[in-house]
């Protein structure tokens, strides 16, 4: 199961020794900021923010960028260059995840109050990890998985997130959840709910086509999706040790 609850794959087996902190602006061997690579890649990092089922930015978020294992990076920059030749480009809501982040989503699941309900509007709170909507362990933290979207090219611009404002379920039409300047996939990004699973009959024709169209870019280029969930992706084949570094500011 997964973790993001999507959060994304998540692994319930036992999790492998973790990387720590590390000096400021460097990376473990090997990982890379995804603008380094790809960087017409657009990035809307919410666990780095408020806008996430938690209410909050996550621990170890101490910037909004995309961090991945460099051969994971390289192959997004494929699927980007593919998907331009049909104007259209990705966006990353979450890459690599350090595995404070995850212990913290996992606190959250089991406490009382807190947490944005428009991302599970069907679902209770304590069900959450039950349900596998949350997991102990995600591959987030190897940086080999990561929570994407289709975005149309030029990209319009959306509008600022405002934490006083009442947005719509996860579930319900897009003009009414919070700002997105991606494709309608029929579902919010990380909505813990049964309309997220990629092949799920309760999207339109037209919903349901981007998807297949995503999985399909992504699928040419080595990566996996989650069937639960549409956005999640996990590059096959890449070292799956968990790393807890924090991710700081680019240069």
């Amino acid at each position: 199961m997964r973790l993001t609850v999507c959060l994304t794959l998540l692994v319930l087996a036992p999790a492998p020794a973790v990387a720590r902190d590390l000096p400021r602006n460097s990376l473990p061997k090997d990982f890379v900021y995804l603008r380094a690579v790809a960087p017409s890649i657009a990035q809307d990092m919410r666990y780095a923010t408020y806008d996430n089922f938690t209410g909050r930015p996550l621990p170890g978020y101490r910037a909004g960028e995309c961090v991945l294992r460099r051969e994971v990076a390289q192959a997004l920059a494929r699927v980007e260059a593919d998907l331009a030749k049909q104007h259209l480009g990705l966006k990353t809501y979450d890459c690599y995840r350090p595995a404070r982040a995850v212990r913290a989503m996992g606190r959250w699941s089991r406490s009382s109050g807190g947490g944005a309900k428009r991302f599970y509007p069907h679902v209770p709170k304590s069900e959450l990890f039950a349900r596998g909507y949350i997991a102990a362990h995600s591959r987030h933290s190897a940086g080999i998985a990561v929570d994407l979207t289709l975005i149309k090219l030029p990209a319009p611009q959306a509008a600022p997130f405002d934490r006083a404002a009442h947005y719509g379920p996860c579930t319900g039409p897009a003009a009414a959840r919070a700002p997105d300047n991606s494709i309608d996939m029929g579902s919010g990004f990380d909505c813990f709910d049964r309309k997220s699973y990629t092949r799920s009959g309760a999207v339109t024709a037209e919903q349901r086509h981007w998807r297949n169209l995503l999985k399909a870019a992504m699928s040419a280029r080595g990566f996996r999706n989650y069937f639960r969930e549409w956005w999640h992706y996990e590059y096959a084949g890449a070292p799956r040790r968990t790393y807890d570094f924090p991710i700081l500011p680019r240069g």
